[in-house]
């Protein structure tokens, strides 16, 4: 018997913690991440108060810094801690794929200076559409389509970027380019990224709508990812019988393997919250794993640079966490964690090399406490050991320690 049921894990995309160790092996726009810290640096530069996270100890957890993040509570409601990447990246595919136990020791491809012309032209071949060059490099997803968007609208032509990520965008409007001949085109750019010198984590396509001066991306975006090297976690439930539930882009991460049911992409992160309550009332699901990502911390905030409104993000999640903690049995454990960090007083766009937080709650328990401060993927191995199956790569459970 497991002693939960269900576990629900809720990725805060871009939710650091804390510069790592290794953080100034990783650099934005120059710059070593050694002092980067989302939480930290948004409590600093614009205040927070996220009393429900804080409840379950979110200000308990270990800093290095002299950056509170919040008040540590007297009696915390769970469990707490906060762990490292042991990965070579710091995106959210190496980061998702480590929490659920594989340790990526070769990082995907990152194109700094743009996409070479031999996979822009080939692109322009299969699709019978010209590229703008002048888009080709790390850009802004909201900014490349404000400054090339209407000529698209004019010429038709698309709109290929990346970003510090290993990913390829294409970004088109949804009355030039229909959603199909997008998607097919994206396809198509996977199935020629699939291998170095351009193995890429995803391609995603970025439709949007609106005039000149007023472009609004849309909810049909769709991220073509790579299936893990390796089985993780989520396999391992999948092929035991278990229940595996994703809210969010999670299904896209794992290109589908593990997951048994997909409960489709988020609008925005209340309708992912709103997704995520909606299947944990599901009767059907008596037990098992829901794993939810929700990214508008690091889409529409880290990446831009944004640190009110990411300020604003989390409040907004805070505000809502009594919702989750409501619609959870007595058997339910809940973690609440993020991927990497996008801090957004920090250089750059990118995003930065840091701890993530992890909180433990679950209306069984009756102990609190810090946890070790360990690895992302120890958060699979103590998904694993609930469930009687066997961990992936790396992670060491801490279920033991749940009391």
């Amino acid at each position: 018997m497991p002693k939960f049921n269900r576990i629900h894990l809720v990725v805060l995309d871009s939710v650091g913690i804390g510069a790592a160790p290794d953080a100034n092996n990783f650099v934005n726009a120059g710059v070593p991440d050694g002092a980067s810290d989302t939480l930290g640096h948004i409590s600093k530069s614009v205040g927070l108060n996220v009393p429900n996270m804080a409840k379950i100890g979110l200000g308990n957890i270990e800093r290095e810094t002299a950056l509170k993040t919040v008040p540590a509570e007297a009696n915390p409601s769970g469990y707490y801690t906060k762990l490292e990447e042991v990965s070579l990246g710091k995106d959210t595919m190496t980061g998702h794929w480590e929490i659920m136990g594989l340790n990526i020791t070769e990082p995907f491809d990152t194109f700094w200076n743009g996409f070479p012309e031999e996979i822009l032209t080939k692109i322009e071949e299969f699709s019978g559409r010209k590229v703008i060059r002048e888009a080709n490099k790390p850009y802004s997803g909201t900014a490349v389509i404000d400054d090339f968007g209407p000529r698209q609208m004019e010429t038709g032509e698309l709109i290929i970027y990346t970003s510090a990520d290993p990913v390829l965008q294409i970004a088109a409007h949804e009355d030039i380019i229909p959603l199909d001949e997008l998607y097919r085109i994206c396809e198509y750019a996977r199935s020629i990224t699939l291998e170095r010198p351009a193995l890429l984590g995803r391609i995603i396509a970025r439709p949007y709508v609106g005039e000149p001066g007023n472009f609004t991306r849309t909810a049909n975006r769709r991220d073509l990812a790579v299936s893990p090297f390796a089985p993780t976690v989520l396999d391992k439930l999948n092929e035991a019988g278990i229940d595996t539930y994703s809210v969010g882009k999670i299904s896209d991460i794992f290109n589908g393997a593990g997951v048994n049911h997909d409960m489709g992409h988020n609008k925005s992160n209340s309708h992912g919250i709103d997704t995520l309550l909606t299947t944990m009332g599901l009767t059907e699901f008596e037990k098992g794993f829901s794993f939810t990502n929700l990214v508008d911390f690091d889409a529409l905030y880290g990446h831009r640079r944004d640190p009110h409104g990411y300020r604003d993000c989390l409040h907004e999640f805070d505000e809502r966490l009594p919702e989750l903690i409501a619609a959870m049995r007595e058997d339910d454990l809940l973690m609440i964690t993020a991927d990497h960090g996008n801090d957004p007083t920090y250089a750059g766009t990118d995003h930065t090399r840091e701890y993530i937080p992890l909180l433990v709650y679950s209306p069984s328990l009756k102990g609190n406490g810090h946890l070790p401060i360990g690895h992302f993927a120890d958060i699979s191995a103590t998904i694993a050991d609930n469930f009687g199956v066997d961990k992936a790569m790396i992670g060491e459970s801490f279920l033991d320690k749940l009391v």
